[in-house]
C-alpha cells in the first residue's frame, strides 16, 4: 500500500458480465497510486471467482469484500469504514476510467490537498464516446459546492466525485431498517454545508446506463425505500435556500409519507404550513408518478 493515495471504491451486485470492462481501463492506469476496493454486497453469480483470479494476477492492487445483500450505500459504508487512504472515489460496476483518469486526480489534488476547505475533487462524467452526460461546467470555475453548481449555475447530468475518506468517515449512509437505498445526496448535502469540491473540468469517467441500473429504476427504488426517501427529503428540504425549493421538496417528502405510511407527516414536516399546502400536489404526484411504478 505504499505510496497509494486513492481508494478505488466498486459496489457491486450480479455484474460479472460488466466488471472486466472496468478492471481493464484500471490496469491501464498510467499512475498506479490507488487500490481497488470492490464490495461485494451478496452476489449470486461469479464474482468472486472472477476477482480471485485477478488478484492473483497482481496486475493492480486489489481488495475484495463480501457481504450480505444490503444495497449500495451499506457497500459503500463497509468501503469507506476499511479504507485508510486519504481519498475514496466511487467506480460504479458499469463505468471505466481513462488511463489517465487517476493521474490526472492526483495532479489536481496536489494543488489544493492543504485547503481544508476543499472536500475533494469533482470531474465530469461521459458516455462511451467521451460526450459530458449533460453540460460541461461554467468556464474558469476553480472551486464549487455542489449545492451552487446544481442550482445557481443550472449545471446538469453527472459528474464524478473524489472526497476525502476522512469526510466519508464522519458522514456515514443511514438507512432504513428493511430498507436498501437511500439517495447519494444525503451525505453530500452534509459535506457541502461546509467545503466545496476543486475543479477538474475533463471527462475522465465513462458510463453505460444498464437496465438493472439505479437510473432506469428511480420510481421503483423510491417506492421500495420510502422510509429512507422521507428522511431524505426532510434532509432537502433543511438545506433549501428558497421557499420555491422547500415547497417542491414538500411536495415529495409527502409523496414518499404516503408510500411508508407514515403518521403525522404534516406536523413532523421542517415547514408544517408548506406539508399542508403540498399535500393535494403530493396526491396528484403519487398517483401518477408512482402508485404503478
Amino acid at each position: 500500500m505504499e505510496n497509494k493515495i486513492i481508494t478505488i471504491f466498486t459496489p457491486t451486485y450480479n455484474r460479472a458480465y460488466k466488471l472486466p470492462d472496468l478492471y481493464v481501463s484500471l490496469c491501464k492506469q498510467t499512475s498506479q497510486q490507488f487500490e481497488w476496493l470492490i464490495v461485494d454486497d451478496g452476489s449470486t453469480d461469479e464474482t468472486e471467482q472472477l476477482v480471485a483470479a485477478w488478484i492473483k494476477e497482481k496486475k493492480i492492487f486489489i481488495r475484495y469484500l463480501k457481504q450480505e445483500n444490503g444495497g449500495k450505500q451499506r457497500a459503500h459504508n463497509t468501503g469507506v469504514l476499511n479504507s485508510d487512504l486519504e481519498l475514496f472515489f466511487c467506480v460504479d460496476s458499469d463505468d471505466i476510467i481513462a488511463d489517465d483518469c487517476v493521474e490526472k486526480h492526483l495532479e489536481r489534488w496536489n494543488q489544493v490537498r492543504n485547503n481544508e476547505r476543499v472536500a475533494g475533487i469533482i470531474s465530469l462524467k461521459g458516455d462511451l464516446e467521451g460526450n459530458p452526460l449533460g453540460t460541461y461546467f461554467p468556464e474558469g470555475l476553480d472551486y464549487v459546492s455542489r449545492k451552487l453548481l446544481y442550482g445557481k449555475m443550472k449545471f446538469k447530468g453527472d459528474a464524478s466525485l473524489i472526497y476525502r475518506t476522512s469526510l466519508f468517515k464522519q458522514h456515514l449512509y443511514w438507512v432504513a431498517e428493511g430498507e436498501k437505498f437511500i439517495g447519494e445526496g444525503y451525505v453530500f448535502s452534509q459535506i457541502d454545508e461546509d467545503h466545496e469540491m476543486a475543479v477538474l473540468p475533463e471527462v475522465l469517467t465513462f458510463c453505460e446506463y444498464l437496465p438493472d441500473g439505479y437510473t432506469q429504476n428511480v420510481r421503483k427504488i423510491t417506492k421500495e425505500n420510502p422510509k429512507s426517501y422521507v428522511v431524505l427529503k426532510r434532509q432537502t428540504i433543511e438545506y433549501a435556500e428558497t421557499w420555491k425549493d422547500r415547497f417542491i421538496q414538500t411536495i415529495l417528502y409527502m409523496v414518499g409519507c404516503r408510500m411508508s405510511k407514515e403518521k403525522n407527516a404534516i406536523k413532523r414536516a421542517p415547514y408544517p404550513i408548506l406539508a399542508a399546502l403540498a399535500y393535494f400536489p403530493a396526491w396528484l404526484a403519487w398517483y401518477l408518478f408512482y402508485k404503478n411504478a
